[in-house]
């Protein structure tokens, strides 16, 4: 009698939900992105534009995954090595620079904000820390193998994977505006990059294989 009246479920929500749970469990974590985000959002520092490619790469590489990204992986069999370095390489670069904001903080009171300033670098960050960063390209090949159990249904996952990303990424921005006042003491700055460098460096570490 209840399923009468309330209808089933069609594969598709049932794809879109389930692409949605797994994407928050994989994406709501506070990595190199995220740190990256939240430094760049706390600085009022083209937040916006940023979080608008993390959204448009994501969404590439989502649907992408879905449609042969592992097709791609088993054709280059080199290309998951050489993302590896260069994301430690990465890693390790930003780290470096982290811990020097944090142990010698440039003079002037926009000193902070001047290291995140141009639009064009600020970019290429955000791209560097989402194609750079092995764990995303790892991610990329979990969805898009889960997605092909939904059969006709995969592009639904895809959709909800995406609606994971979209919520964490605005969850990330709306945090970091809402911090931005405890950060108008300098100190707080060093913190900040002290404890952006730490993650910096233990995610490299992470990536070496042993």
């Amino acid at each position: 009698m209840f399923a009468a009246i309330v209808p089933a479920v069609s594969p598709l929500a049932a794809a879109w939900a389930s692409g949605t749970l797994t994407g928050l469990g994989m994406f709501a974590v506070v990595g190199a992105q995220s740190a990256f985000i939240l430094r760049q959002g706390i600085a009022r520092a083209h937040l916006s534009a940023i979080l608008l490619v993390c959204a448009l790469i994501d969404a590439c590489f989502i649907f992408g995954s879905v449609s042969g990204l592992q097709a791609l992986t088993a054709w280059l069999p080199g290309l998951a090595d050489a993302v590896l370095w260069c994301g430690v390489a990465f890693l390790s670069w930003y780290g470096v620079q982290s811990a020097r904001r944090a142990w010698r903080p440039a003079a002037g009171p926009g000193a902070d904000q001047a290291a995140v300033s141009s639009r064009r670098a600020a970019l290429l960050g955000a791209v560097g820390f989402t194609l750079l960063n092995p764990h995303f390209w790892l991610d990329m090949m979990v969805l898009g193998s889960i997605a092909h159990g939904f059969a006709d249904a995969r592009f639904g996952f895809a959709a909800g994977a995406l609606t994971a990303s979209v919520l964490w990424l605005a969850a990330l921005g709306l945090g970091s505006r809402l911090c931005a006042p405890l950060f108008r003491n300098p100190g707080a700055w060093r913190w900040l990059d002290g404890g952006i460098a730490a993650v910096m460096f233990l995610l490299a570490w992470r990536l070496l294989p042993v």
